[in-house]
Formats: C-alpha cells, sequence, structure tokens
C-alpha cells in the first residue's frame, strides 16, 4: 500500500472517529480489529475518493443500526425444515480455503431455485452467511495465518443454467446490491465454471458493463477449472463439482465428496449451531420465534440494475432466435 493511499485511509479514519457512538459500535462488528483493511474497501469501492467513501460507509452503517443487523446471527431460521429448504434452492457453502488462507465460497448458480421461501428468507439467510464470514471465519483464518485475512475466493458454478424465470434476476439484483453497498471488496476473485454456451454468450454482453475492478477479478475457466484451482489450492478444498471433469450436478456430490451446500456439511451445521446459540444467550427462556428477519430492500444500484436489464434482454433474443426455454438461475456477477 502505498504512501498516498495511506493518507487517504488516514483521512477517512479521522472522519470515522468522529461518528456517534451507535455507529462506532456497529462499525465493531464490521472491522473485526483491522479498520485500515476496512477502510480500504470502502474506497475502493469509491475509487479512493474520501468523500464519497466516507458517506457510503455512514450509509453502511446506519443501515446495520436501521436492521438490527448486528442482531441477525441470534435470529435462526426456523424450523430447520424451512432452513434446509432455503439451503437446498440457495446453493453455497464452503469447501476450504486456498493457499494463502483465504475462504473458498461454491455457488451453484445454475441450479439454484430460490423457490422454498420468501424472498425475505433468502435474503436473510445470505445476510447472516456474510456476517458469520467477516464476524467468525476470516478473523479466525486472520488469527491462524497470523496477518489480516479480509476477502474470500468464491467459485462459481454454472452446471444447469437455462433461460426463462428471469423473475429470479430481482431477487440476485436485490441481493447483490445489499453486497455492493454494505460489504464492498469482500470477494478477491470469482471463478466461473461449468460454463454453457447460454453463458458465454451473456458474458460477452455483460463484461463491458461491469467496472474495471470488477472485470479484473473474474475468471472464466475451462471445464470445471479444477487444473486452474489446484493452483491456487489443495485438491481438499476443491467443490465437488470442480472434482472430477464433466461430473455434471452441482446440487450432489459424487463419490463420496462432500456437497458443502447442504445443511448436513460441518460448515453449516456450524453457522446454524451458532445462530442458534446466540439467540439462546439473547433469549434464554423465551421460545424461537417462527418468522423471516425483514431487511429494508435497497434500490438497485446503477450498474446492477443496468445488468440485470441487460442480461433479461440478451436472453429473450437468444430465446427467440434459438426456441429454448427452460429456467435462468442466477446469471449475476456480484460486484462485492
Amino acid at each position: 500500500m502505498g504512501i498516498a493511499s495511506q493518507e487517504v485511509i488516514r483521512q477517512l479514519q479521522a472522519l470515522i472517529d468522529q461518528v456517534e457512538e451507535p455507529l462506532k459500535k456497529t462499525y465493531q462488528n464490521v472491522h473485526q480489529g483491522y479498520p485500515t483493511e476496512n477502510l480500504a474497501r470502502f474506497l475502493k469501492a469509491r475509487e479512493w475518493n474520501v468523500a464519497k467513501a466516507h458517506k457510503m460507509l455512514l450509509d453502511s452503517l446506519n443501515w446495520r443500526i436501521q436492521n438490527e443487523i448486528d442482531n441477525i446471527l441470534a435470529k435462526p431460521i426456523v424450523p430447520t425444515e424451512l432452513y434446509r429448504a432455503v439451503r437446498d434452492s440457495q446453493l453455497i457453502g464452503l469447501s476450504g480455503y486456498s493457499k494463502e488462507g483465504l475462504p473458498v465460497f461454491a455457488m451453484g448458480v445454475g441450479l439454484s431455485t430460490f423457490d422454498k421461501a420468501s424472498v425475505n428468507y433468502y435474503v436473510q439467510s445470505h445476510i447472516q452467511i456474510n456476517e458469520y464470514r467477516d464476524r467468525v471465519i476470516l478473523p479466525s483464518a486472520s488469527k491462524k495465518y497470523g496477518r489480516p485475512i479480509t476477502t474470500c475466493v468464491k467459485v462459481l458454478d454454472m452446471t444447469g443454467l437455462k433461460l426463462s424465470a428471469l423473475s429470479q434476476i430481482k431477487l440476485l439484483t436485490i441481493i447483490s446490491t445489499i453486497d455492493d453497498l454494505n460489504y464492498p471488496e469482500k470477494t478477491n476473485t470469482y471463478y466461473i465454471v461449468n460454463v454453457p454456451y447460454i453463458f458465454s454468450a451473456c458474458w460477452k454482453v455483460v463484461k463491458p458493463l461491469l467496472q474495471e475492478r470488477t472485470r479484473k477479478k473474474v475468471q472464466v475457466l475451462p471445464g470445471c477449472g479444477r487444473d486452474e484451482l489446484l493452483k491456487i489450492m489443495d485438491y481438499a478444498s476443491l467443490p465437488h463439482f470442480c472434482r472430477k471433469e464433466g461430473s455434471g450436478s452441482s446440487r450432489h456430490s459424487e463419490n463420496g465428496y462432500e456437497n458443502c451446500y447442504s445443511l448436513d456439511h460441518h460448515f453449516h451445521q456450524q453457522l446454524y449451531n451458532y445462530i442458534k446459540q446466540q439467540a439462546s444467550k439473547r433469549q434464554p427462556v423465551a421460545p424461537i420465534k417462527h418468522g423471516s428477519f425483514h431487511v429494508d430492500l435497497p434500490e438497485p444500484v446503477a450498474e446492477g440494475t443496468e445488468i440485470a436489464k441487460t442480461i433479461e434482454s440478451e436472453l429473450h433474443k437468444f430465446g427467440n432466435g434459438n426456441g429454448i426455454s427452460g429456467s435462468l438461475n442466477g446469471l449475476k456477477i456480484n460486484n462485492d
């Protein structure tokens, strides 16, 4: 980090030092003891403009307070059957760590259906995974490796990506907008694997719309991406859909490989148990209430809206020209 960058960070730190106590308290949950690295994230997201980064960070801290984000890890999705349905239709999991210690998150973009619960449950689940990553996983990795680890790697599996069902674009744009505004620069690299032709066609159109800093993070790998991913992680950390060329479904594991999406996977078991424990600490006597944790849904940022509209337009053209129907689940590159 250069001298100029350090000076800009000091300027932003001086402004944040002036905020009121409630904002300072929630910011502690954001930086987890690494304020410099987290200030840098917001500055990167606003092209190192101190005034814009300051506004972005303040807006995010106020969003956390207004929506009680600090308490979201004490709000389990119950009953367990409902949470299992969410996990079966919102495919995400932690498969391991890179050789540099970065958590590796696997995402089944093509086969996620988002059809087993309301929008609020999917948003709640997404934010809980973000918060657990930032408050538990990344601090633990930082302690283990003896240096700040504040970002992760994402492997996006496009297996099963189809057309239509474009209503999912709205939900995915909401989720990515929450990430854009409140969890910026948390992903080091996006690796996209098992790419069907439909994605290749849309990617050519979408890529120019992305900001340069986002484009540089995206790598579309050949096939299941196994050989390229083994350069940055051990075999044990490969998502199950990257372990065998042409293995097909990203929803199920094969040959005994762990399915990191499943509620039965140790990551989701640890996460779910952690949330239930936090809930019992807050309300040791009262039963856990059913119902989703409502979060104010943001208006999509300009870039996300533009990308979603372009994807929808291109897919309509693609479908009309090829007579193909099906469902599109998740063609959205998060700019986080």
